[in-house]
C-alpha cells in the first residue's frame, strides 16, 4: 500500500478494518435516568481539571440506554457528569463513563476523548420503578432507582438542558508513554427531539471499587431524578484548550 493510500484510508484503527465508521452518529430512542446529587466540594476539587471551574458541588449520575445508534449498535452506558463552567459558560464535564460495547468505547476515546472503560451497565423498568445498575466485573458499584413516570416535565426545558456545552479531557499517549495529545474538547448534542420526560422520587447507591471509583464522589443529598426519552445526534467536537501548547 502506497503512502498516499495510507493517508487517504486512515480514519481509525485498524487501518484496513476500523473499529467504528465515520459519523455523524444518530441515536434513536436514547433513554436516560439522571440522578443529580450533592457531593463533597473537596472531592470535586480533586477531579475537575483547570481551566474548568464549578460553583456548587453537584454531580449528575447517568444511566443511558442506546438501542439504536449509528455504527455503534445497541448498548448501555453509565457514569458521572459534573456541572462546570468554562470561560463563564455553563456546561458539563464527563468525569467517568462505563459501557458494554467495543465500538463506542474505541470511537468515544479516539474521536472525542470520552473517559470510557468496559463494564456492564443496565437500565430498565422493574414493575413500578425505573432501575439503573452498573457492575464492574462481578461487583455491583452503582444502583439508581426512580419512581416510574410519576410526573411529566417540560420537554422544552429538558431539550435546553441537553444543549449545553459538554467538556472532555482527551488524552492520547506518545509511543514513549508521555502525552502526545492533552486537550479540553467541547462537544454538543444536536438535532435533539425529546419524546418524553418525567421526574419522580429517586435514590442512588455508590460502592467503592479500586478501578471504578464512582464512590469517590459520595452521595450526600439527592437533588432530582429525571427520566428522558429522545432522538439526537452526537456532534463531533472542537478543541477549546491545549494543555501542551507552550506558546
Amino acid at each position: 500500500m502506497k503512502i498516499a493510500d495510507v493517508k487517504k484510508r486512515a480514519f481509525a484503527m485498524p487501518l484496513t478494518s476500523p473499529a467504528f465508521p465515520p459519523g455523524p452518529y444518530r441515536f434513536v430512542n436514547r433513554e436516560y435516568l439522571i440522578i443529580a446529587y450533592r457531593t463533597d466540594r473537596e472531592a470535586l476539587e480533586k477531579v475537575v481539571p483547570e481551566p474548568l471551574t464549578f460553583d456548587d458541588p453537584i454531580v449528575k449520575y447517568e444511566f443511558i440506554r442506546m438501542p439504536d445508534s449509528t455504527g455503534f449498535g445497541d448498548y448501555t452506558e453509565s457514569g458521572q457528569v459534573i456541572p462546570v463552567k468554562f470561560n463563564g459558560i455553563e456546561g458539563g464535564y464527563t468525569h467517568a463513563m462505563f459501557l458494554n460495547d467495543g465500538p463506542p468505547i474505541f470511537g468515544g476515546r479516539e474521536l472525542w476523548g470520552f473517559p470510557k472503560k468496559y463494564a456492564t451497565p443496565k437500565l430498565g423498568p422493574d414493575i413500578d420503578t425505573l432501575v439503573g445498575t452498573l457492575d464492574y466485573g462481578s461487583v455491583r458499584i452503582a444502583t439508581g432507582t426512580m419512581g416510574f413516570k410519576h410526573k411529566a416535565i417540560d420537554t422544552a426545558a429538558v431539550a435546553k438542558s441537553l444543549a449545553v456545552p459538554n467538556y472532555l479531557l482527551k488524552i492520547i499517549p506518545h509511543v514513549d508513554g508521555s502525552p502526545r495529545i492533552l486537550e479540553l474538547v467541547d462537544y454538543r448534542l444536536e438535532d435533539v427531539n425529546i419524546k418524553g420526560a418525567w421526574t419522580g422520587p429517586g435514590a442512588l447507591d455508590l460502592r467503592p471499587h479500586a478501578l471504578a471509583p464512582v464512590a469517590d464522589l459520595p452521595v450526600r443529598e439527592i437533588i432530582s431524578a429525571t427520566h428522558i426519552l429522545a432522538d439526537l445526534t452526537l456532534g463531533l467536537g472542537k478543541v477549546v484548550y491545549d494543555y501542551l501548547d507552550t506558546k
